[in-house]
């Protein structure tokens, strides 16, 4: 069984492992080697961290930070905490570096004779890779000419909005709590690493000012309460939009990750939706194995069956919340401020949240 996989990064690589790892062979095309971004992090749920330790590679325990609790505040009321999660004998989620996983898959990936990486230099070589002899070809990458040419069709929206990121270094503090911050700018989130290092992921609106690098910094430092910053890192910026694929699949390609699939970051969600979309090709293909059939396209079509509308309502609510603390930030009115308290206050709502924010949606 042979099995191609186009793109580079975290997606690419922890699909590589599963599919070794069932000892199927994999061919990784890259079209560049672009230099990884430092300072972007993620954050995995527990039911997605269980998933990948199990199915994918275990992480050393070194490079995860467990987070406890999570804080939401908003500018618009002076700062005033409205809603907080928090599970007292569980860890919410847990925070990584990128960098340091995909170095970690790849570095084991090296070394396995299953998997082999191919660079390829222009859209003619890429395109012939459809015509190769593979059971399955995975496009990973949302950029590329065949992301272009076959799954074009999409719902699409620009936020006229960045990401800035960067890793402050700070004074130590018991540093367990991730806080999120809706402000007139944008949303803005301070995400724990460890007791001396948090993550920073800055999500600022440009359709009405631009900001340059030294006026993001002072905004961190003025929406900052809790560290005393010894030092910042690179600032880092990328554009933020939605997208959902219409189609996951054409003929013998499926298009994977940010290809079928991409969410604003304030809900960190983005790579817990991947990890869930790998469980369920992961489980496709492992029962294709196991029944002695082949693997072929009809896989991609089971996929999008089981896959396509929960991840449409999922990134859809993510946007929805997005757009509702935007709009509330423009109102002068305290209405929000009452259904904040309520859903404070209602275990049943809170713990519906943190069960979608962990598992992902379920119909």
């Amino acid at each position: 069984m042979k099995v191609c996989l186009i793109g580079n990064g975290l997606t690419t690589l922890s699909l590589g492992k599963n599919l070794i790892n069932k000892k199927i062979k994999v061919f990784n095309f890259v079209t560049d080697n672009k230099s990884k971004e430092k300072t972007r992090t993620i954050g995995i749920s527990k039911d997605s961290l269980d998933f990948f330790n199990k199915e994918i590679i275990q992480l050393k325990k070194n490079m995860t930070w467990d987070i406890k609790k999570i804080d939401i505040y908003t500018e618009k009321y002076k700062g005033q905490k409205i809603l907080n999660f928090e599970e007292t004998k569980k860890n919410l989620f847990h925070m990584f570096k990128n960098t340091e996983i995909e170095e970690y898959l790849e570095k084991n990936l090296k070394k396995n004779k299953l998997f082999k990486k191919i660079l390829i230099k222009n859209d003619q070589s890429l395109k012939k890779i459809i015509n190769m002899n593979f059971d399955l070809i995975i496009n990973c990458d949302a950029n590329n000419i065949i992301a272009e040419e076959f799954f074009f069709r999409k719902i699409n929206k620009n936020y006229n909005s960045k990401a800035f990121t960067c890793i402050i270094e700070h004074k130590k503090i018991v540093n367990n709590t991730a806080v999120q911050i809706f402000t007139k700018i944008g949303p803005i989130a301070f995400l724990p690493l460890s007791n001396f290092k948090t993550s920073i992921v800055f999500s600022a609106n440009l359709k009405n000012k631009k900001f340059n690098d030294k006026e993001i910094l002072k905004l961190i430092k003025f929406y900052n309460y809790k560290y005393k910053i010894l030092n910042f890192s690179k600032l880092e910026k990328f554009n933020l939009s939605f997208s959902v694929s219409r189609n996951y699949f054409y003929r013998n390609i499926l298009a994977f990750g940010d290809a079928i699939h991409r969410v604003h970051p304030l809900a960190g969600q983005g790579f817990n939706i991947t990890l869930r979309d790998i469980k369920v090709i992961s489980g496709l293909i492992q029962e294709r194995i196991e029944l002695g059939l082949p693997l072929d396209n009809s896989i991609f079509e089971e996929f999008e069956n089981r896959t396509k509308h929960l991840n449409y309502i999922f990134t859809s609510a993510v946007d929805l919340f997005y757009e509702f603390f935007k709009f509330d930030n423009k109102i002068n009115n305290n209405v929000s401020k009452a259904l904040f308290k309520f859903m404070n206050k209602n275990k049943n709502i809170n713990n519906f949240f943190m069960r979608q924010a962990n598992k992902g949606l379920v119909l």
